[in-house]
């Protein structure tokens, strides 16, 4: 088997429980994300505590402000040790350029910027009820060059954006959310996919939360889904 490209999605309530859960699925993950929940209440220390386990850390904490505030947070999660800090698109090219440049300068070159583009959560409709005259792709194909453009290593995108990114901005890490394996619920999220088809449609990295940490058994939950997602040697994405 391939290394696993799932990141999990560690949304529980205190940092004892992400390293709890995340040691437990370990085996068949290869990366961990803590969002704003954790962010928020556990602290930094729980970024810190998942660093020590040995793989990658997503720090999903979805930076949007001035430059210089943005660049600011982004020093600070740098020195945590974090593999990866998202940023919203949105914020404009300066605003990326000046997370990547402070991540960059606190973490030694190791850390990358991931602009969010448009979140799973959100429709059509939902962008056209704030002022937004373009479909979800148009708008990603946008975001994804300003990405590039910006330094950032990656973006993030729902499953049904994967192809477009790949088209504009070839060059970026493709990571999606709204992942649900055969059978699970969508809850909030609107454009999912399973794992096998956002694997075949380019995705470098899935992260999954939900379906593997609400699992009665998360550790088989984990495994069944790295086993579902595995592609042919000849279609694998870097």
């Amino acid at each position: 088997m391939t290394e696993s490209r799932i990141i999990v999605a560690l949304d529980v309530a205190t940092a004892e429980d992400a390293v709890r859960l995340a040691k437990n699925v370990a085996p068949h993950v290869g990366a961990f994300k803590i969002g704003l929940g954790l962010l928020h209440g556990a602290g930094p220390g729980a970024a810190t505590a998942l660093v020590d386990l040995g793989k990658p850390v997503f720090a999903d904490a979805k930076l949007h402000d001035i430059p210089s505030q943005v660049e600011a947070a982004a020093r600070r999660l740098g020195r945590l040790g974090v593999r990866w800090v998202t940023a919203h698109v949105s914020g404009g090219r300066a605003m990326l350029e000046a997370a990547q440049e402070g991540l960059t300068s606190s973490s030694g070159g190791y850390a990358g910027i991931l602009g969010v583009t448009v979140l799973t959560s959100l429709g059509e409709p939902d962008l056209t009820a704030v002022g937004i005259a373009s479909s979800p792709g148009k708008l990603v194909s946008k975001m994804s060059r300003v990405a590039h453009q910006a330094g950032c290593e990656g973006v993030i995108c729902s499953p049904q954006e994967l192809a477009v990114v790949g088209s504009v901005a070839p060059g970026l890490l493709r990571i999606t959310p709204g992942v649900r394996p055969v059978g699970a619920e969508k809850g909030d999220q609107e454009r999912v996919m399973t794992p096998s088809e956002a694997r075949q449609r380019g995705a470098d990295w899935l992260v999954i939360g939900r379906p593997i940490t609400r699992a009665a058994d998360p550790q088989q939950a984990a495994a069944a889904i790295a086993e579902e997602m595995q592609i042919p040697e000849s279609g694998e994405q870097r």
